[in-house]
């Protein structure tokens, strides 16, 4: 992300096309997306319900399904 941002650094100060500039925010956003989406699952699996190790099975399974929705509509 550090090399992500400092290419939007230079595109800025090079007055790049916003074309340009708008594809390399994107990449930006995209690479907060994956790590946001990590964060959270590793957050669920540690302090919620690991769907692989959880006792209680409808917890394990609504901690998945909760993990997937995420995974789905942040990436």
């Amino acid at each position: 992300m550090k090399g992500q941002l400092e290419a939007v650094e230079r595109a800025l100060e090079s007055e790049a096309p916003c074309g340009e500039i708008l594809n390399l925010v994107a990449s930006v956003r995209g690479a907060v997306n994956g790590l946001t989406v990590e964060l959270i699952e590793d957050h669920i699996r540690e302090h919620v319900s690991n769907p692989e190790t959880d006792s209680d099975k409808a917890r394990g399974q609504g901690a998945g399904d909760l993990i997937q929705v995420i995974r789905t509509y942040l990436k």
